[in-house]
């Protein structure tokens, strides 16, 4: 064994004799589990607390039907703890068949650690894409950035579905931007360089979200290991995982994992990634010494695959994100590090901007807005132009950064569709973030801003999400007695009608209310308007045919926009996404005085995704008619709204590619 394997080794049997000791501490907390299970015949028992929080966390998030909940609560009050248990057992008994596409989908944001070292690679653990560029790992390891610096981080080293290998996909780490360890807590979030195109990986691959919150998994619950065991190739974990203890710091939980899935992100049934695996707990003698599956003493010969494991542990995702909240990091790293987004709890920001960037600043009234980018007038044969059209929540961000984003997205479908992929230089990103802001004066300003607009625009989106009127819930008298205490917690929120909407796309109310906010202060308000309408009309091109793709907020002011546009300017495409066009709130205060489709619109492409609460009103073709194409698509659940998401899909790219190359 060489002395980089010795060191390596070395480090990992630390961190496993560590969670030994863990494990036998705990050893009076597991026989009262197992005292409990009995008493309760349910596999499912943890403190009050962690019961109450999961069974909202699962009604909130639309995993448990209503209709179910209605009928165990005509068995048994909704208020009681064994209530709330027999409806987690359900959410867990029974799996829609999104379960396997929203597995694959986590799946692709895990990437085997491999060394490189002496024209060797040799694969070393598992780690997985957490942000659009941050790898989550652990410290063992990668515990330094020099260690970092000579590691190669593969991505789909996996068979496919036909059983042949998938071609691998190859990059550096950059730890010199961000590097952050922690070695009690066994974890390691590190920056991965771009690739050779420029594009981040998460672009093409992913990222699973970490989350702050209580409420992701209680003793007794399915639990779903994803990683590289022994350096294989992508191996899955979903049989007989279960949840056996919650620690402060670390979960207890037996799976068949081996010493390779070091590293490897750990999800409940929703795909929520609940803890970093890190650790086997082997089973010992009097002695101490570790024992064979066969019963007898382990040599150091044996090999590690040859160790009796009798549970795993890995670190809490809510544990890890508390230790990055209290770190100090400079602008660049804070700028990498909000990108985990607000679930992580680490921004000062509680919204979710529309492209998956780092937080915005508040723009002050009397600050100089920042100005768009302009393509080159030689692109696409001097003939066209493509324009991006961003929404809301852009503020003090960089438009080159943003037009990066936007064509790293739209390029990925391009490939998808076998077309050439564009030059973020040739794109037209007229920006307006500053602008919306500093014309309504201060970020409050929002929230008070067109309330009555705002208001209206939320209750026909929660209309069109299929929101019962009050007299329509709880009507049997039974159910609604039995209603109390947890059970009427519930209800009311689902009635709230923000929550409703969220309850049913798997975004925050926050930022589905701050998008309506926005939407409603821009059409309310003529001033508002009129500076994001200047500010646009002054980055467009001077002439030519134009592709117009827009977004969110800024699908409502691309439809203002096309009647101000000077007549030089000929829009042979216009692609909304993710829009609320759709709403009568909407489309009623549009400069055009209704759904009327713009003349001087050549070919409209819509395309949204029916877990966008943004796109309530989608399909448009209902309200503007048939002389345009719908084309729903299907996002990753926690990237619903996000532009990205839209752009990389290969039909929606393909008539971007199609009439730019006409």
């Amino acid at each position: 064994m060489d002395t980089e394997s010795a060191t390596r080794t070395a480090a990992w049997r630390e961190q496993m004799d560590a969670a030994a000791r863990r494990f036998a501490k705990s050893a009076d907390e597991r026989a009262e589990v197992t005292r409990k299970r009995k008493a309760t015949e349910s596999d499912v028992v943890d403190t009050d607390e962690q019961i109450i929080a999961r069974a909202d966390r699962l009604f909130t998030s639309g995993e448990v039907p209503a209709q179910a909940a209605v009928e165990l609560g005509r068995q048994e009050p909704l208020d009681t703890i064994g209530s709330l248990e027999r409806i987690i057992g359900f959410a867990n008994d029974l799996q829609a068949v999104n379960f396997l596409t929203r597995g694959a989908r986590a799946a692709a944001a895990v990437a085997r650690i491999t060394l490189s070292h002496n024209s060797r690679e040799v694969p070393m653990g598992t780690g997985s894409l957490v942000s659009p560029q941050l790898l989550l790992t652990n410290n063992h390891v990668l515990p330094t950035a020099d260690k970092a610096e000579s590691v190669v981080i593969e991505f789909g080293a996996e068979t496919g579905i036909d059983n042949q290998h998938n071609p691998v996909t190859k990059y550096r780490l950059a730890p010199g931007d961000f590097f952050v360890t922690n070695k009690h807590l066994d974890y390691t979030l590190v920056r991965v360089a771009p690739g050779p195109d420029g594009a981040v990986p998460g672009t093409t691959f992913g990222w699973n979200r970490l989350i702050a919150d209580t409420g992701k998994i209680v003793v007794g619950e399915a639990m779903n290991v994803i990683g590289h065991p022994q350096g294989r190739l992508k191996e899955i974990s979903i049989r007989d995982n279960r949840l056996d203890l919650q620690l402060d710091d670390f979960l207890h939980y037996t799976s068949d994992t081996e010493p390779g899935n070091s590293g490897s992100p750990v999800f409940n049934d929703q795909w929520e990634m609940v803890a970093l695996h890190h650790a086997g707990v082997p089973k010992k003698d009097d002695n101490g010494r570790m024992l064979r599956k066969d019963g007898k003493v382990w040599q150091s010969g044996d090999g590690d695959d040859a160790i009796h494991w009798i549970a795993n542990e890995g670190v809490r995702v809510s544990v890890l994100l508390r230790d990055l909240g209290k770190q100090s990091f400079d602008p660049a790293q804070r700028k990498l590090l909000d990108e985990l987004g607000p679930t992580a709890g680490l921004s000062a920001d509680t919204v979710v901007a529309d492209v998956t960037m780092p937080a915005p600043r508040h723009i002050s009234a009397v600050e100089a807005v920042v100005r768009g980018v302009q393509g080159r007038s030689s692109a696409f044969g001097g003939r066209r132009s493509v324009v991006f059209l961003h929404g809301r929540s852009q503020q003090g961000r960089d438009p080159t950064d943003l037009r990066r984003a936007w064509t790293a997205g739209l390029n990925k479908g391009l490939t998808l569709a076998d077309l050439s992929p564009i030059d973020p230089a040739d794109a037209y990103f007229p920006f307006y973030g500053d602008q919306l802001v500093a014309s309504l004066g201060t970020q409050e300003s929002v929230v008070d801003t067109g309330s009555e607009l705002y208001e209206s625009l939320v209750a026909e989106a929660a209309q069109r999400a299929g929101m019962p009127s009050a007299g329509e819930v709880a009507t049997d008298p039974i159910a609604e007695e039995r209603f109390g205490g947890f059970g009427s917690v519930v209800l009311g929120r689902v009635r709230d009608q923000l929550g409703w909407i969220a309850a049913r796309s798997g975004l925050d109310s926050l930022l589905i209310g701050a998008i309506f906010k926005d939407v409603a202060a821009y059409l309310d308000d003529e001033r508002v308007r009129k500076g994001v309408l200047d500010t646009v009309l002054a980055d467009m091109p001077a002439g030519g045919e134009v592709i117009l793709v827009s977004h969110s907020l800024g699908t409502v002011v691309a439809m203002d926009l096309l009647t101000q546009l000077p007549r030089e300017l000929d829009v042979s495409l216009l692609v909304t996404a993710g829009s609320p066009l759709g709403l009568d709130g909407v489309y009623g205060k549009l400069l055009s005085g209704g759904a009327s489709r713009p003349e001087r619109v050549g070919e409209w492409l819509n395309t949204w995704y029916a877990g966008d609460p943004i796109a309530i009103g989608c399909p448009l073709r209902p309200a503007w008619g048939n002389d345009l194409r719908d084309l729903p698509v299907d996002n990753p659940k926690e990237r619903a709204h996000d532009i990205a998401e839209y752009l990389a899909h290969a039909a929606v790219a393909a008539t971007i590619g199609r009439t730019l190359s006409a």
